[in-house]
C-alpha cells in the first residue's frame, strides 16, 4: 500500500509545472549551499571544542605540577 513509481512521477510533474525548472534549480543550489555552510560550521565548532579541550588539559596539568611542587616543599 506504499507509494508507487507512477504516483511519484505524477507528483514530480505537478511540482515542475507549479514551480518551473529554473526555480527548482535555484532552490536546489540554495539548499546545497546551506548544507555546505552547516557542515563547515559544525567542523569549525568541533575544531574549537578540541582546542578548548587541549587548553583545558594543559591548565589541569599545570595545576597538577604546582600541587606536586607544594608537596615537595
Amino acid at each position: 500500500m506504499g507509494i508507487s513509481i507512477w504516483q511519484l512521477l505524477i507528483l514530480l510533474a505537478v511540482v515542475i509545472l507549479i514551480f518551473g525548472t529554473k526555480k527548482l534549480k535555484n532552490m536546489g543550489g540554495d539548499l546545497g549551499s546551506a548544507i555546505k555552510g552547516f557542515k563547515s560550521a559544525v567542523k569549525d565548532g568541533d575544531d574549537e571544542a578540541k582546542q578548548e579541550k587541549v587548553a583545558q588539559g594543559s591548565t589541569e596539568s599545570a595545576d597538577a605540577e604546582s600541587v606536586k611542587k607544594e608537596d615537595k616543599v
